[in-house]
């Protein structure tokens, strides 16, 4: 199968494109920065650059965005060249050329201020149900380029899934308070319980999504590490998080007070990846379990693929 993967100098499109480059695939990588993974150098703004790559492609991974940290030093019409009309580009240009497959990445922040309830109020249980209330252009225009996919797809019938991907950049937090009070590590450990995943795990859940697009047509997933947590936990998670973990992962403890670490005092939201596991057959192998498993094991809690792509460097840089 030809499959075009755009964004492929970034790090969810090189982890692609080094996946199925590894594979019986054909990948393509289209970028608008060279790089090892990038066959085409051009922007998908541009519809005669799409067009052109769209050659005889069965189906298309579109990665390629600007990303929330792009916020602080982009134009808000960079990210509707980018996000919208690129996106436009790439699923009408699909169309025409027969793709069988169109899988969009989103992101779990187009639920934007659906994120964090009222002071008081339990944490959020967000599914693919929530309805997005975006709180800048990043999530605005990611939720207006996953209506356009469902648009093309009503009027086209090109299968074209969505994933709204939570957290898997290897950089440290783009806030300074999250960043300053603990040890970046933990803070991604942390996260596994609720906002973020492997990046290994991702790609998976990509490659699922081109083979299950026929039988699905259109439909929106969270990809997100499969949490231990449940609806039940929601308020004593927003007061006192640690008590929480302590009950449901009590092997957590011993490991966290050997480094030093510790658990976030409150969880605001919870990702539910119960459909992706569902009707992709998604079967996500790294969470806040197999972590602390690993932790006696090695220093380094990055999968293979993680460590081989390494930081990108974009949310340090201003």
């Amino acid at each position: 199968m030809k499959i075009l993967v755009t964004g492929s100098a970034g790090h969810l499109g090189e982890a692609l494109m080094r996946t199925l480059r590894d594979s019986n695939h054909e990948p393509i990588g289209l970028d608008v920065l060279p790089s090892p993974f990038t066959d085409i150098v051009g922007s998908i703004a541009e519809r005669n650059v799409v067009r052109n790559a769209m050659h005889r492609v069965d189906a298309v991974l579109h990665a390629a965005t600007l990303h929330k940290p792009h916020v602080a030093t982009h134009r808000r019409q960079d990210f509707v060249d980018v996000n919208v009309t690129g996106t436009l580009n790439l699923l009408e240009e699909a169309s025409r050329a027969g793709a069988g497959a169109f899988v969009f990445t989103s992101t779990t922040s187009a639920f934007g201020r659906a994120l964090t309830p009222p002071p008081g109020e339990p944490a959020a249980w967000l599914t693919e149900d929530v309805t997005p209330v975006p709180k800048n252009i990043y999530g605005v225009t990611k939720v207006a380029a996953e209506n356009i996919c469902e648009l093309v797809h009503r009027d086209t019938r090109m299968p074209c899934l969505v994933l709204r991907t939570s957290r898997f950049f290897p950089e440290e937090d783009d806030l300074p308070e999250v960043r300053d009070a603990r040890d970046d590590a933990n803070n991604k450990v942390n996260e596994l319980l609720y906002r973020r995943v492997d990046i290994e795990d991702v790609v998976d859940a990509h490659l699922l999504a081109i083979e299950k697009a026929t039988a699905i047509g259109f439909a929106r997933y969270i990809v997100s590490a499969t949490t231990p947590f449940t609806r039940g936990d929601l308020a004593e998670l927003r007061r006192d998080a640690p008590a929480v973990v302590r009950r449901l992962v009590p092997g957590y403890a011993d490991p966290y007070a050997r480094r030093g670490w510790t658990m976030f005092e409150s969880v605001d939201r919870v990702y539910d990846n119960a459909r992706a596991r569902a009707e992709l057959g998604w079967a996500p192998r790294v969470d806040f379990a197999q972590a602390i498993a690993r932790m006696g094991e090695e220093e380094d809690l990055r999968s293979p693929l993680a460590k081989a792509i390494g930081s990108k460097g974009y949310h340090r840089t201003v």
